[in-house]
């Protein structure tokens, strides 16, 4: 009973001192880092350099972008910016007679720059529209950087430096947590002498799957060569019609769809195609065709939502034999490194750049096909192999099936009794595999 008891404890002081709620088992070590170097103490303002950086293996920042946000502790206003520019500038008349400030809000919200922005304005490696890629599809694109130089809390204040608090990113699912100072950031500009910057703080912000979305925002169906029957999406994987925020059109009403009105910089709301499932994203899983050594999938993404074109999307599949991909056509293809000891058993599919890396609205789509290799010993069409054990859309866990709905192949025994040919093909098909 003691050694219970013992047991127990332990794992309530566990459960406590992990932060389960955002621990993503795809992704266990991704989070986005806002990193804020100290440059140069000029007396009554401070120079700085705020970098953020996207170390998440497939979850990236699409448009409309980040929008980083935070609180001063004192009275801080933002003199000048490069890089960025606040969404606000707030109230600055108690600086009458002088240049204005960029920015006198005690809560500022920073926006990256578009792309053609004047030069000007510009500062090493900004200028993204606030687009942050994973560092799977893109490791030179994952992060955005811009420079300030504020005004200190108290004029003539030398004393340590103040981090601003409660930051925020804008994307829906990232929560912040409180900055803390690592070594200082050393840089080089001739790759002889290295300098450092007078101090670094980190803010590591968390994606949580439940906090971005109360409902989820894919569904799986699946078919097969073998299966006369396509098994759907499960009814209400995301939605149900008739319930409060599910808007969905009939396909014969789409020619006089009315997009909906927004502030420009913010996101319509979702106008789904109507379905069963009512899901903004349908992704179908096919088995196509075996061969003597090989075997052929195809995959389908289908867009359903009438006002959102996804940018830079990707596929996360766990499957056994993702470990034998021979090829991939339309798709890139990258095996996830998220064990030190790896099996290779999850992959990142995403579209090639300016061919189909963007899957439009209005029941637009994306298709590929991959050729496994049959692994000896463990290859099986049998109990629903062949198909996957999960598939994430942008970073959101679809909702797969139920595992007892899944094509199986045809009962022999059955078959027997009713097409003595039909039993022969499919001895020889099994006997093949």
């Amino acid at each position: 009973m003691g050694n219970f008891l013992i047991l127990i404890f332990f794992s309530v002081i566990v459960s406590m001192s992990r932060p389960s709620y955002a621990y993503d088992s795809l992704d266990p070590f991704g989070n986005i880092t806002i990193t804020w170097d100290f440059l140069s103490d000029n007396g009554d303002s401070i120079d700085v350099t705020v970098s953020i950086y996207n170390f998440q293996l497939f979850r990236h920042v699409e448009e409309p972008g980040w929008k980083l946000g935070w609180a001063w502790k004192g009275d801080e206003v933002i003199w000048a910016i490069l890089g960025a520019e606040a969404t606000e500038q707030g109230n600055c008349s108690r600086f009458r007679g002088q240049q204005k400030p960029h920015c006198c809000e005690k809560e500022p919200v920073i926006v990256d720059l578009m792309a053609g922005a004047p030069y000007n304005m510009q500062s090493a490696n900004c200028c993204k529209g606030g687009v942050l890629t994973s560092i799977t599809q893109d490791v030179t694109k994952h992060g955005a950087t811009f420079q300030m130089n504020y005004m200190k809390a108290s004029v003539g204040d030398t004393g340590a430096f103040s981090m601003p608090e409660n930051f925020t990113l804008g994307i829906p699912g990232y929560s912040c947590g409180t900055p803390f100072q690592v070594p200082p950031t050393k840089f080089t500009k001739d790759g002889h002498r290295w300098q450092q910057v007078l101090e670094t703080w980190n803010v590591t912000c968390i994606f949580s799957q439940f906090l971005a979305s109360p409902a989820p925002k894919c569904c799986v169906s699946l078919s097969a060569f073998y299966y006369s029957t396509i098994v759907p999406c499960p009814t209400c994987s995301c939605n149900c019609q008739g319930l409060p925020g599910a808007n969905c059109v009939n396909s014969d009403k789409t020619s006089v769809l009315q997009l909906p009105q927004t502030n420009g910089a913010e996101p319509p709301p979702p106008v789904i195609r109507c379905s069963h499932h009512m899901c903004p994203i349908r992704v179908h899983w096919h088995v196509k065709q075996s061969y003597r050594e090989y075997w052929r999938v195809k995959i389908t993404i289908t867009n359903l939502n009438f006002v959102k074109n996804y940018s830079q999307w990707n596929l996360v599949v766990l499957h056994p034999n993702l470990r034998s991909v021979t090829q991939v056509f339309s798709f890139n293809y990258q095996p996830l490194p998220i064990m030190e000891i790896s099996v290779n058993d999850t992959g990142l599919f995403w579209g090639l750049e300016y061919y189909n890396d963007m899957l439009h609205g209005e029941n637009g789509n994306v298709q590929t096909e991959v050729l496994l290799h049959k692994d000896r010993g463990e290859f099986s069409f049998k109990e629903g192999w062949a198909f996957p054990r999960k598939i994430s859309f942008n970073g959101y866990e679809c909702v797969m099936p139920s595992p007892d709905e899944y094509p199986r192949l045809p009962n022999t025994a059955h078959i027997a009794t009713t097409n003595p040919p039909i039993l022969f093909l499919s001895m020889l098909l099994l006997s093949i595999f």
